[in-house]
């Protein structure tokens, strides 16, 4: 497990360790070139690198840098700007197998739109803008094996959430909506994952903090698990 940047008591960090749990041992990453301390950025696991990009950084301000962690050589390398989204913090990022798709998250206001990252070319590609989800940060993404799902997050000042949602095919650089029936109210800061064959959605905050649990394919509506 790669463990790297966030806020402390001391304010924002770039620093972070690797953790081995057949040792039950910590390893210290690298300094030595590494990005700038951030909160709220991204990160996939390529099976190879992490790749982390964006979040904020110690004023405050959005970034717009990357870079690319090897474990194995316990190195940095910088992920290249040219075509890389405009500075924001709060967005995802999802591993599709080739390639690191970074959508959504906050600049100065909320935004919907985003870039697809090749580490082998090192070259950023955009994300069609035709039929995207409305603007958004703390929302949620999910890799299902050829679209990556967006639900949910904040969108103004407000704790009300959108719920409209989007489905992105990266082949044909086209989003599908996702339905509403059945949807959970809306939220942020919520956890989603793929399970081979759905999309579950828990917790965030929207109208108080939630602790309700959602499935969502794309062939049916959303549906609300049983609590136990």
């Amino acid at each position: 497990m790669v463990v790297w940047g966030g806020s402390g008591p001391s304010g924002f960090l770039n620093s972070g360790a690797l953790y081995n749990p057949s040792t039950n041992s910590w390893v210290a990453v690298t300094s030595t070139i590494a990005p700038s301390a951030r909160a709220y950025h991204t990160a996939v696991w390529t099976g190879s690198e992490m790749i982390l990009w964006g979040g904020s950084g110690s004023t405050g301000n959005p970034l717009s840098d990357g870079a690319r962690f090897n474990p194995t050589a316990n190195s940095w390398s910088a992920t290249t700007p040219t075509g890389a989204p405009s500075a924001r913090f709060s967005a995802t990022a999802a591993w599709t197998g080739s390639q690191m798709i970074v959508w959504g998250g906050r600049g100065s206001s909320e935004l919907n739109d985003g870039a697809c990252y090749n580490p082998v070319t090192d070259t950023w590609t955009a994300v069609g803008a035709t039929g995207a989800p409305a603007a958004r940060a703390g929302h949620s993404a999910v890799w299902t094996g050829s679209e990556m799902i967006i639900w949910g997050g904040r969108a103004g000042g407000s704790y009300l959430n959108v719920i409209d949602s989007g489905r992105y095919n990266p082949a044909s650089n086209s989003w599908t909506a996702v339905t509403t029936v059945g949807a959970p109210a809306g939220r942020y800061w919520h956890t989603a994952v793929w399970t081979g064959t759905e999309m579950l959605v828990w917790g965030g905050r929207g109208n108080g903090y939630l602790n309700d649990t959602f499935g969502y394919t794309p062939t049916r509506s959303f549906y609300l698990y049983q609590r136990p």
